[in-house]
């Protein structure tokens, strides 16, 4: 059943204020329905370019358009990066699987049926493990399947919008996986941190690109509470138009605390399919909820079935890359770090890359680090897309690596490679460069710096009696004024010996 505008406004919201008490009674149950574009440059079924951004209804075909007569040619690169995913998720990959026909009108399914995966999907019983409430929790998957996308509705933007909607098919026919979880969250924070740990992994293995603004990563959820100690679940409520991280939080925040008040109030749950109101910031009801026959599921046609060999699976298990938690791991063992300085390197594939590459031109593993920690993701910040720092980020590895080292060595301090650093990821220019051409070297000629430290001395009288009267703390001071008259590039070691030298009289 379908609601229409005027019906939706009429449905009274319930009042969620303060809930905590009925909210402290029942436990909600949460999963996900994850929609992942996989990074192909053609559709699943023809050849029409994926690429988003293009003109409207110029990416198609008579295939993807549903015409008469046109018949679907599997992409192979698609099911490639379906069985990797598989994979990555510890889903166990089906010798057997079959494409289906899912029937169901909607102007943007121009053949009037969906061609997705039912009975035999590519993959099922997996689990992603994810750091929550201070430890490690294992979310079960249920499935992974194939299935094509449908085209893009457009009810806004255009003059005669508040009358008519526009279609852009060229959306239509891009390959999508559905990920579908377990229920096993029992918070929004939960599908949050499963959703982050998702898409890290999606990211490693190079299967999508991720971009919730281009709805390449989009996200249903199924939620329910029930009193808690109860074993048995409560009534499902799907929650649609959730493309945003922030926005699946506040959805289910929402519509836990939603069904709550139904039901201290004696109400009943209704099983249904609900939209979150971006700007309303609430769920709203959108139809009743479907079930599997009222979609009429039969075996795809002209579609044979597909057979994942011992090979192939082998094959595409070879050529994945080292998992997340794995290389968090290693970061652990291998460079001694922490587990919080382990995951956030490890955050995203170019980063650990970059830091590994750091520490092979020869940095101080633990130095390298904290810089990229600091001074690096402080400039990626500035505006430096995270995607090329491998590649493309300026200064490279073996620069920074340059940097770390001369610190180390003293041939600089850390005061004046902080001054460097900013330089060199704006101008792409060494350390060395930038040292000549601004006159940074450090100064190491220890008649210069006793001039320097005689001169702050004289100047500050008063403190020199502080000091010498047994305040230590004084020493802060002079050797601050001494590296200010210096620019910070005097020897931090020289300037202390010569200091505590010339006040104590040594």
């Amino acid at each position: 059943m379908l609601y229409s505008p005027h019906q939706m406004g009429a449905i009274a919201q319930p009042e969620l204020g303060a809930v905590s008490g009925a909210l402290a009674k029942y436990e909600p149950v949460i999963g996900l329905e994850v929609h992942v574009q996989l990074a192909t440059n053609t559709k699943v079924f023809c050849g029409c370019s994926s690429r988003f951004g293009d003109p409207p209804n110029t990416n198609v075909c008579p295939v993807c358009l549903g015409l008469p007569g046109s018949l679907p040619v599997l992409n192979r690169r698609a099911l490639e990066l379906a069985i990797r995913a598989s994979l990555a998720l510890h889903l166990e990959v089906q010798a057997v699987s079959r494409f289906a026909r899912k029937n169901y009108f909607y102007p943007d399914l121009p053949k009037g049926y969906q061609i997705s995966q039912y009975e035999l999907p590519v993959a099922l019983r997996g689990w992603l493990e994810l750091d929550f409430g201070g430890g490690r929790k294992r979310i079960g998957i249920t499935r992974l399947h194939m299935e094509e996308d449908a085209a893009k509705n457009m009810h806004e933007g255009f003059t005669d919008s508040a009358t008519k909607s526009y279609i852009d098919y060229n959306r239509c026919g891009t390959p999508l996986v559905e990920i579908v979880s377990e229920p096993d969250m029992r918070a929004p924070e939960e599908a949050h941190a499963y959703l982050t740990a998702l898409k890290q992994v999606l990211l490693y293995c190079e299967i999508s690109d991720c971009n919730m603004e281009e709805g390449s990563l989009r996200c249903d959820a199924n939620v329910s509470v029930r009193p808690r100690g109860q074993s048995k679940f409560g009534q499902k409520v799907e929650v649609k138009n959730l493309n945003s991280f922030r926005y699946l939080q506040k959805a289910l925040e929402y519509e836990i605390r939603r069904q709550a008040e139904v039901l201290e109030s004696g109400g009943n749950v209704d099983q249904e399919t609900r939209l979150w109101n971006v700007n309303g910031g609430r769920t709203e009801p959108m139809r009743s909820k479907e079930f599997a026959h009222d979609y009429r599921y039969f075996p795809e046609p002209d579609l044979l079935p597909l057979h994942a060999t011992p090979a192939m699976i082998a094959m595409i298990r070879d050529e994945m890359p080292e998992l997340p938690d794995a290389r968090r791991a290693r970061f652990i063992s291998q460079y001694g770090l922490t587990p919080y300085d382990a995951a956030v390197l490890t955050d995203s594939r170019s980063l650990a890359k970059f830091y590994e590459d750091v520490v092979r031109e020869g940095s101080n593993a633990k130095l390298a680090a904290n810089w990229i920690q600091t001074e690096v993701l402080r400039e990626m910040k500035k505006g430096s897309p995270e995607g090329a720092l491998a590649e493309e980020f300026k200064p490279t590895a073996k620069e920074l690596a340059l940097l770390l080292i001369a610190i180390e060595k003293g041939t600089i301090n850390a005061a004046m490679a902080k001054r460097i650093f900013p330089l060199m990821f704006e101008f792409g220019k060494s350390a060395a460069e930038i040292v000549k051409e601004q006159g940074l070297s450090q100064i190491q000629d220890t008649g210069e710096i006793e001039r320097v430290c005689r001169e702050v001395i004289e100047k500050n009288p008063d403190n020199v009696a502080k000091f010498r009267g047994g305040n230590e703390g004084v020493f802060k001071f002079f050797v601050g004024q001494v590296m200010r008259a210096a620019r910070g590039q005097a020897d931090p070691q020289a300037v202390n010996d010569t200091l505590r030298r010339l006040l104590t009289g040594a």
